[in-house]
């Protein structure tokens, strides 16, 4: 008689798993209930107007959030359009960012305003896949414009949201080699389909990348979603508080 092969388990993908069960759920909630209490009270994020969205976007990209504090209101009272901006002299725009380097980023967001004020009469598109064709704008920068301009429900991933999931969502031993696609259809799943609740959790999650999930010695002990992280429950804490 033939022998009968054993069956073989397999391990269910971070997505598979987040469909079939709660994580996901008691993740938003964690979330959001800490973001009530606990974020920042930023310029950017008390408008809705797609420039004004834009611009800090594109400043934050590789700055400190209290440099951009610094800079934002001087350049929205500067330029308080985008046809304003379009219609600069290149010179003007580079003065006004002066000091917050990569002034690449300057140059991008002058020739988006013009791009947009010829093409889309100065009128950012909602659609992220319209975003992305201007310049300077990435996956990230159109789904963070979409969600805190136009509150559409969809993924804003940068380098804080990607390092949130990963060490949420993916053990240790697979969440360095995922890949970014993985990471961004995850969120996709995440991503509260009513628009005013994606953009609290995607403000949340990049607030929480910021403050508490960062890079380097992540403070797993405040962490208010660490019931729920794959990466947190593994880790210890002494009693400086200190991760082992």
């Amino acid at each position: 008689m033939g022998s009968k092969r054993k069956g073989t388990a397999r391990k269910s993908s971070p997505l598979s798993a987040l469909r079939r069960g709660g994580q996901g759920v008691r993740f938003r909630r964690k979330l959001l209930a800490w973001w009530a209490r606990a974020a920042r009270d930023l310029p950017w994020r008390n408008t809705r107007d797609p420039y004004r969205v834009l611009v800090s976007e594109f400043m934050l990209q590789q700055t400190q959030v209290a440099r951009v504090a610094e800079y934002y209101p001087r350049f929205i009272e500067r330029f308080p359009d985008l046809e304003t901006l379009a219609r600069a002299k290149p010179r003007a725009v580079r003065e006004q960012w002066d000091g917050l380097g990569y002034y690449a980023r300057a140059r991008n967001l002058h020739a988006l305003a013009k791009d947009v004020t010829r093409r889309h009469d100065a009128t950012l598109p909602s659609d992220p896949e319209e975003l992305i064709k201007l310049p300077g704008v990435g996956p990230y920068t159109a789904g963070a414009v979409a969600s805190f301009a136009y509150e559409k429900p969809v993924p804003a991933v940068d380098t804080n949201v990607n390092r949130v999931l990963r060490r949420v969502f993916f053990d240790r031993a697979t969440r360095n080699v995922q890949r970014a696609t993985k990471v961004w259809e995850l969120a996709r799943t995440l991503v509260p389909k009513n628009g005013k609740r994606a953009w609290r959790f995607n403000q949340a999650i990049m607030e929480l990348g910021a403050l508490i999930c960062v890079a380097r010695r992540p403070k797993c002990p405040e962490c208010p979603v660490r019931t729920v992280c794959r990466t947190g429950k593994s880790r210890r804490t002494d009693a400086q508080g200190r991760i082992g």
